[in-house]
Formats: C-alpha cells, sequence, structure tokens
C-alpha cells in the first residue's frame, strides 16, 4: 500500500472518531449540562476583545484597593455579603425629581433616585442584584457593557420573560471586566423617563497613573411641556437638559485638590450626542464602555463627544487653581426651557423690553424663592437692534436658593448663566480644599442627623 494511500485511510478514521466523539457530545447535551457548561465558560472569563479563555486555578491574587467614585447629587447603592457574593437590591419605581428649584418632574428611576443609585465592584466580583418591580408595567434590567450569561442580559422575551409589576428576578453574575459600565431598562420608553444608573468595576490591579479625583456624570434630556410635570419620551426634541438629574446651576460642583489627577467618567442615555467640553484645561480620553484603553492611543484633547448609549473617560492634571466649566457645547443644552420657567407665560424673544423681562423675572423669583439680580447691561438702543434680545434676557442668577457647601467661595451671581448641562470643577489649594472638604462633612453630618430625627 502507497504511504499516500495510507496516510488517505488513516485521515479518513481519524476524522470519522471525531465526527462520532461530536454525536455522542451533541447527544448527551441536556438544558443541566448546558448550563452547567455556560457557568464554566463564565467562570474562565477574562477582559479581552479577543475572545475568553479559561483561567488557570491559583490562589487569588491580593486586590488592590480602590478609590471609589463620586457621582455629584446621586448616592451609591449599599450591599451586603452572603458569603463571598455582594448582594445588591435594587428597586424600580416611579420617583418625583427636583431638576431646578422651581421645577419638580414626575420620573421613573431606582429606589427613590433618578438615576438611578450608583453600583460600584470590583473586577472579579460576584455580584447578585435583587431585583424588584414596583413600576405599573412590566420591565427588565440591562447591563451594559458587561459581559454576562445570556440569562442575566436582562432583554424581554430573548433571554427572560419581563418582570411583572409586584414582582422580583435576581440577576447574578462575576464581574471579569474593569471600566465604567451602566444599568438600565431595556425598553425604550422607560429610558427616556430616567431609568438608568452607573455600574462601575474598579480594576483588579490600580490604572496608572493613579487617579486622586474620580467623579461620574450621567446625561439626560428631558422633554416637558409648559404646566406639565411628565416627560413626553415620545418628543425628539428637549427642553430640559441634565447632568445625574440635575440642571444648572442646581448641578453640586466637583472640588478637586491643586495638582491632583482628576478622573471624569461620562455616560450618555438620551437621543442626542453630547460634546463635552472643559474650560481652561486639556485632557486625555483614557477609557470607554469598553474598559481603559492602551495609554498609547491617548491624546490630549479639551472636547469630547460622547454618542448615545456611549461612556467616556477623561483624566486630567489640575494644574490650575479656579472654577473651571465643565458643560455640553450645544449650544440649546446650555439653556432651560425658557418657556416652562414661568409657566403659562413666554418670555418673547422678539419684542421683549428691559423693564418686562425684569418683572417676569422678579415674579419667578418671588415664587421660589431667591433674589433675582438684574441682568447684564444692555445699550439703551438694544431694542431697535435686529436679532435683540439673544441672551440679555435669560440670566437667572439664584445663588440663595441652590446654595451648598460646594458652591462657597463663588462670586456673587455666579449662577446666572448656568443652565442645562453645566457644572464647575473647582480646583482648590491645599488649604482652601482642606477647609471645603470639612465643610462637605459637617453638612453631611447636619443632613444625617436631621434625617435620624425624621425618622
Amino acid at each position: 500500500m502507497s504511504g499516500t494511500r495510507r496516510r488517505f485511510f488513516q485521515d479518513a478514521a481519524f476524522f470519522g472518531a471525531g465526527f462520532l466523539g461530536l454525536a455522542e457530545a451533541l447527544r448527551g447535551s441536556t438544558p443541566q449540562n448546558d448550563s452547567q457548561r455556560a457557568r464554566e465558560i463564565e467562570q474562565g472569563r477574562h477582559h479581552s476583545p479577543y475572545g475568553h479563555s479559561k483561567k488557570k486555578e491559583a490562589t487569588p491574587a491580593r486586590l488592590d484597593p480602590f478609590l471609589p467614585m463620586l457621582t455629584p447629587d446621586l448616592a451609591d447603592l449599599p450591599h451586603e455579603m452572603d458569603g463571598g457574593v455582594k448582594v445588591f437590591k435594587l428597586v424600580a419605581e416611579p420617583v418625583k425629581r427636583k431638576i431646578a428649584p422651581f421645577k419638580t418632574i414626575n420620573a421613573w428611576g431606582y429606589n427613590g433616585s433618578c438615576p438611578g443609585p450608583t453600583i460600584q465592584v470590583q473586577q472579579g466580583d460576584r455580584v447578585r442584584i435583587i431585583f424588584e418591580n414596583k413600576l405599573p408595567e412590566s420591565t427588565s434590567i440591562h447591563w451594559h457593557g458587561l459581559e454576562v450569561p445570556i440569562e442575566q442580559d436582562g432583554v424581554p422575551w430573548i433571554s427572560q420573560k419581563p418582570i411583572a409589576p409586584g414582582e422580583k428576578y435576581t440577576y447574578e453574575f462575576t464581574v471579569h471586566q474593569e471600566g465604567t459600565f451602566f444599568y438600565h431598562s431595556h425598553g425604550a420608553m422607560q429610558e427616556m423617563i430616567g431609568m438608568i444608573g452607573f455600574f462601575v468595576a474598579h480594576p483588579e490591579r490600580s490604572y496608572k497613573p493613579r487617579a486622586d479625583h474620580d467623579f461620574g456624570m450621567i446625561l439626560q434630556e428631558w422633554a416637558v411641556l409648559p404646566n406639565n410635570n411628565v416627560p413626553n419620551t415620545a418628543a425628539m426634541e428637549y427642553n430640559w437638559l441634565t447632568f445625574n438629574g440635575v440642571s444648572a446651576p442646581a448641578i453640586t460642583p466637583m472640588i478637586a485638590k491643586l495638582g491632583s489627577r482628576v478622573r471624569l467618567r461620562i455616560i450618555n442615555m438620551g437621543m442626542d450626542h453630547h460634546p463635552i467640553h472643559l474650560h481652561g484645561n486639556q485632557f486625555v480620553l483614557t477609557g470607554t464602555e469598553g474598559g481603559r484603553a492602551p495609554e498609547s492611543t491617548w491624546y490630549p484633547m479639551n472636547t469630547v463627544l460622547v454618542g448615545v448609549a456611549q461612556a467616556r473617560v477623561v483624566e486630567f492634571e489640575a494644574k490650575y487653581p479656579g472654577s473651571w466649566m465643565v458643560h455640553c457645547h450645544l449650544p440649546h443644552h446650555m439653556m432651560n426651557s425658557m418657556m416652562d420657567l414661568l409657566q403659562d407665560r413666554a418670555i418673547e424673544t422678539a419684542n421683549t423690553t428691559d423693564a418686562k423681562a425684569l418683572s417676569q423675572m422678579e415674579t419667578l423669583a418671588k415664587s421660589v424663592p431667591f433674589e433675582h439680580v438684574h441682568h447684564s447691561p444692555i445699550a439703551e438702543n438694544a431694542n431697535s437692534v435686529p436679532g435683540f434680545p439673544q441672551d440679555a434676557f435669560m440670566e437667572m442668577g439664584m445663588d440663595d436658593a441652590v446654595e451648598k457647601p460646594e458652591t462657597h467661595g463663588l462670586p456673587p451671581n455666579w449662577s446666572a448663566g448656568m443652565m442645562g448641562m453645566m457644572t464647575l470643577v473647582r480646583v482648590l489649594p491645599d488649604n482652601e480644599y482642606e477647609e471645603m472638604m470639612q465643610r462637605i462633612k459637617s453638612a453631611g453630618a447636619a443632613e444625617q442627623k436631621e434625617h435620624s430625627h425624621e425618622s
């Protein structure tokens, strides 16, 4: 028998055995076996864009301590430990959200908050989220960007049955990745009425260079008609813009120490893309909704486009003291609804006089209440100039109404031009920073004491 003929029969025998083995495996496939196999695959995952591989059995490495992210105007979701599992309780429910001193909307969120509370874990953690639906309709949770088993993916009718009103559902998975992720309802209209929250997975090994401050911002848009307080989630145009569920100037400024490294995590769950600009500083893009980016890809910039359903993480050295603005650079996103401010009385933009505008603003100020400071000067012949007014009568200084420790030391009438998606990073020298931290700590203790007396 020739060598070629012999190799042919050997190869045929080899492939025949392989097909027989595959058939045996398929015949032995059961839901129980499939579930076990899926769990084995999940346990072996690692964060790689090229696939998953089984980790070698080894003694667990000691994790680096991580710096928790601070989400201004939003709380963290607490957890309890069940053995080695971090257990969170998440409740979907209708909420009232005060987005400005004079505007409260009816939204949907989680645990009384819109956006929902921030979930913070560490890479490698096993997490269990006990979810309860207190909405009037079915819902589910999708873990955006996280690599989870299909039955934990949260898509109604595809990976799970919808969670009916009054029902509970338990999500459980191991967090194999690091990075900036988020959770949200997988219903389009529910997303637009506020159902989103941060899910941050801190790395096993600290990022280099290490950040001294870590802040998070959620971008949202709302269509709220005059004399209304329920957002129109079917609208395609929006008149209220928020960071972390609050519109400027009510957004709490971020406080950083001079000389520190600052990380900003920004996620967008709306209908518009948002170019987020930082004044006075350059930053580098260090991560996306997929995790940390290689340092070789970093380059200086000061405006980052955060697309719909994306996360962008930027970092900068706080080298310059001052109160630096962070805002969306779309012009209409740097303002609030001027029609809605005065209920059924719109501010005319083509035929408004100084006296009329001042009277309307004073009426609003008395109802909040806050002291309205007269707007910036205008020319004597302003009303004869085509196009006037533009920004002249839009200033709404309300320092008193939005006062908090983080605004201490800002110049008088600082809030006049702050509207929509606008906030501040306040870079303070050591002594001012320490004084500010003490103010924040004292205010937090007083608030906690007040809540304990109320309960």
